[in-house]
């Protein structure tokens, strides 16, 4: 998470603070997937790579981690997550007061809160917000599931993490415009609260119809969902019940 949140943070900080002069948004999505690709090279072998909550939350409902592995690793991204926010404000201090002029705000013409948690649109409704956050991320987890299913037409494993950064980027090009696409609580939550503490104070919470709640909560719904339809659409239909095209050509080695 700390790997993850610190490339994905300091380029919403560069583009902010440049002005646009030092990247645009293609950058902050590239940033983010490639802070992911590292986060699961990082962490790949050691957990297999938790680093979002939802998902996390998701395999523990369904039995494949255990309440205290699940508490482990929740603990573990919210703390890698809320120290990257503390690196890359002070990686940024000086830049960030001169351009507030020390006032640390949420909204208004130098507002610097969104550099380290998301905010929606002002154009885009609470209702909206919620539905594209749980969309996006059932096209996370759906993704990953695609690239990870060994029963199905998974991903060399050396190439697994390039390709979820590269998922992580396509969500941002395309699901990014109304909320930031966050995606996981572990994104969002832990940086939105060292931001409360670090000079922005309570405004983080209650700015745009008190909105924090909501990158908490629908990617895990999200996540949830995005199980659900992989099993419905793919996963039933390719039990051990359908001889894969390796076995039958295994089998037919044997016999003759």
């Amino acid at each position: 998470s700390l790997f993850t949140q610190v490339f994905g943070l300091s380029s919403v900080a560069q583009v902010v603070l440049g002005k646009g002069n030092s990247g645009q948004y293609l950058s902050i999505n590239m940033a983010f997937g490639i802070g992911v690709t590292l986060g699961v090279y990082a962490a790949g072998g050691i957990s297999g790579a938790h680093l979002n909550a939802a998902i996390t939350i998701t395999q523990c409902v369904l039995g494949e981690i255990s309440w205290t592995s699940l508490i482990a690793y929740i603990t573990g991204q919210f703390l890698g997550s809320f120290t990257a926010a503390a690196t890359v404000f002070a990686l940024y201090y000086d830049a960030i007061y001169d351009y507030t002029n020390g006032n640390f705000t949420v909204s208004g013409p130098t507002a610097t809160a969104m550099i380290f948690s998301t905010y929606p649109a002002p154009n885009v409704s609470l209702q909206g917000a919620f539905f594209t956050e749980f969309t996006a991320t059932v096209m996370l987890i759906l993704g990953i599931l695609v690239i990870n299913d060994e029963k199905n037409n998974a991903a060399n494993k050396g190439a697994r993490p390039m390709l979820t950064g590269v998922l992580v980027l396509g969500i941002g090009l395309g699901m990014g415009l109304n909320t930031g696409y966050a995606i996981n609580p572990s994104r969002d939550l832990p940086p939105r609260i060292f931001t409360a503490i670090a000079g922005w104070g309570t405004a983080v919470f209650t700015a745009d119809h008190s909105w924090w709640w909501i990158p908490v909560t629908a990617p895990v719904l999200g996540s949830l969902f995005g199980v659900f339809l992989y099993k419905l659409c793919i996963d039933f239909h390719n039990q051990p019940g359908h001889e894969t095209e390796q076995e039958k050509e295994q089998a037919g080695m044997e016999t003759s």
